[in-house]
């Protein structure tokens, strides 16, 4: 079990950034995949979509992440933990989806509504695992050995 620590604003951007990766190829194949099925494939809605998504995204899962670091500092984390932090960005995200697509599609109608759904349902495992890969990665570790490396070349 790990512990929250005070991460620190590098290690959160790049976190977002990994995240909205995944998230992002997910989107465009949904979107792609609910257009398709409706008769109106258009892989022009499905980039613009993932595009709005990565970049509105991108600065909402920052504000997320610093918010839960500002609550959890010391306490360890559980998987319990981790599904109560995955269930508050999921209810935040596929809100923002929703708005998104029915925005881009012109109508917030069932498309843009399953559109989110289905993001719902996907999303949520790959968020978990992305968590819990990210509480296992020592970055700050890998940075002050990189820094020792550094200073000893020089």
């Amino acid at each position: 079990m790990s512990t929250y620590r005070k991460e620190s604003h590098i290690r959160s951007l790049l976190k977002g950034i990994s995240w909205r990766i995944i998230a992002t190829t997910d989107t465009i194949l949904i979107v792609l995949f609910v257009t398709c099925l409706s008769g109106n494939c258009s892989i022009e809605n499905a980039l613009k979509i993932g595009a709005a998504e990565f970049l509105i995204k991108l600065f909402v899962y920052y504000l997320h992440e610093r918010i839960w670091q500002s609550f959890r500092k010391g306490e360890e984390i559980s998987n319990s933990i981790t599904l109560c932090k995955t269930i508050t960005w999921r209810a935040i995200a596929t809100a923002t989806t929703f708005l998104i697509s029915g925005a881009v599609l012109n109508s917030f109608d069932e498309i843009a509504l399953f559109i989110a759904l289905l993001e719902l349902i996907t999303k949520f495992v790959l968020y978990y695992f992305h968590e819990r890969l990210w509480l296992r990665l020592p970055l700050g570790r890998i940075r002050n050995y990189l820094l020792r490396k550094l200073k000893l070349r020089n």
